[in-house]
């Protein structure tokens, strides 16, 4: 997605021949690069995390502005799926910024929609400050955050995304008590204006997002030479290189009229020089400015709209299908189940321990079972895949059957352990298309993603404000999810036949 000898932790050095050759980076794997994963972790839990407790403020946002559940619910799905819809898109801003300056200003521009979100006077005014505009900060915020974390790992770089993907976990939980208790105590849009004050902290894991050779992204271009050093002869250089000419042609300095003009002279000539540096600079800046965007224009193209021959893979095909419909299950439970749960009368109780929060403590786990669990080698990593998913969607249907904070509570867990086959998507996507396309194809698998958070929540308030029930919603939700699980099944069989009739029919002509 954007990768060059930078990014993936080796430096290129000249050798006497004028050669190329690879030097590994000190902090691969080691030094400051578990300081990268702290920034990934706490990006995670500001932004993943935040959004995953949006349930809190959808009940709020339902009591003030008396909207349909479908239309309210569009606040948190737009924040939601921007967040992973725009990502093929900031690659631009990482090609043309690089990590830290993109997160940085990703940082800037969600704590600027939380605050402006707190002034809101009705819920379209919600849709552009809250799901645009800080889930467009998000996005620029987050996928640094993971392209930081692959550009510092080589050998562990399964076990470096793994430990930050956990902040979402971490950060569902923190962040559901923080809000619930922000809400309580200074009403939602102090804890709006709250959180948009913490989500500055992004700026600080921005800050921490070294590149791997400080300084070669701003110099790239100057050849490591300061820009302000200009090898041609100033104008006063000249100027008394013509004087000296005159005094030995003459054999004597000139009249004293012309040597009484002499610092006068000297200073217009300094203000003019300093005029041309002035100038000199802007324009090289300017050049300098033009020359990486084009060039980070050219990588962020040719890296996904140059990825076409992906989709001539018919089991990836199946994969984004799967993409679409998959995770709008995980999602629509967060946002609709702290008002599923005052329906049931159940509030007291999930105010002691919310049901959000033991899907967001299992799921850190589970992610990391799921993972060792995959490593091993007499385990096929899609069988445990394919398990997961069915667990999940299983979960799905019996979610609407249960209305005891107990059974609530078993059925929140198996959710959160069955989502933990998040961290085997890379995974799962490298075999499906290789290593060398893994990134423009993991991009598209996070853009599908997106859609279908984008698309879930809206559905699901709909479908509760036509039937008064959300019964329907999980069980539409969970068809969707089986038609998906239902093509990577069906795939592999088609293949399968077609590699068949081909050998049959060779065999038929021999």
């Amino acid at each position: 997605m954007y990768t060059s000898h930078e990014d993936i932790g080796y430096d290129f050095e000249d050798d006497p021949k004028d050669k190329k050759t690879l030097k590994p980076h000190p902090n691969i794997d080691s030094g400051w690069a578990w300081m990268v994963v702290l920034s990934s972790f706490f990006v995670h839990i500001l932004i993943m995390g935040s959004q995953m407790a949006l349930g809190v403020l959808n009940v709020e946002w339902l009591e003030e502005f008396h909207q349909s559940r479908g239309l309210t619910a569009w606040v948190s799905s737009l924040s939601m799926g921007i967040t992973l819809i725009v990502g093929p898109f900031i690659g631009l801003f990482i090609n043309t910024c690089g990590c830290r300056r993109t997160a940085i200003i990703g940082g800037l521009v969600n704590s600027l929609g939380w605050v402006l979100s707190a002034y809101a006077a009705n819920v379209h005014y919600l849709f552009i400050t809250f799901g645009v505009t800080a889930g467009f900060g998000s996005g620029m915020a987050y996928l640094p955050a993971v392209v930081m974390v692959g550009r510092y790992f080589q050998k562990r770089r399964a076990l470096a995304q793994g430990l930050s993907t956990t902040g979402t976990g971490f950060g569902t939980f923190l962040m559901t008590v923080l809000l619930k208790y922000l809400c309580a105590e200074y009403g939602w849009r102090n804890a709006m204006f709250i959180q948009g004050a913490v989500s500055l902290n992004l700026c600080v894991c921005g800050a921490l997002m070294r590149p791997l050779s400080p300084g070669k992204e701003l110099n790239d271009d100057r050849g490591g030479k300061d820009p302000r050093v200009v090898p041609a002869q100033s104008p006063g250089s000249k100027s008394s290189g013509q004087l000296d000419g005159a005094e030995e042609k003459g054999g004597r300095p000139r009249n004293e009229e012309t040597l009484g003009d002499l610092p006068a002279q000297a200073g217009q000539e300094k203000a003019g020089h300093g005029q041309n540096m002035g100038a000199f600079r802007v324009l090289k800046t300017a050049s300098q400015l033009t020359r990486r965007v084009k060039k980070g224009f050219r990588a962020w193209y040719s890296g996904y709209f140059g990825a076409a021959s992906l989709f001539t893979n018919r089991m990836f095909v199946a994969f984004v299908f799967w993409a679409l419909f998959a995770y709008s299950s995980f999602v629509v439970p967060f946002i609709h189940l702290p008002e599923i749960v005052n329906l049931y009368n159940l509030s007291e109780q999930n105010d002691v321990f919310p049901l959000t929060s033991i899907i967001a403590i299992v799921h850190i786990f589970a992610k990391v079972i799921l993972g060792v669990v995959a490593d091993l080698p007499c385990i096929s990593v899609w069988n445990v895949f394919l398990m997961a998913n069915f667990t999940l969607v299983l979960s799905i249907f019996i979610l609407p059957l249960v209305h005891t904070y107990a059974g609530l509570a078993v059925i929140c867990a198996l959710i959160g352990f069955s989502s933990g086959y998040f961290s085997l998507m890379p995974v799962v996507t490298e075999d499906l298309v290789g290593i060398e396309h893994l990134a423009n194809a993991y991009g598209i698998i996070i853009c599908a993603n997106g859609i279908s958070a984008l698309l879930g929540p809206p559905f699901a308030g709909w479908i509760y404000d036509i039937t008064e029930k959300y019964d329907f919603s999980f069980y539409i939700c969970g068809l969707l999810y089986m038609v998906g699980i239902l093509f990577l099944l069906i795939q592999p069989c088609i293949q399968i036949i077609e590699q068949s009739r081909k050998k049959y029919m060779d065999g038929s002509h021999v």
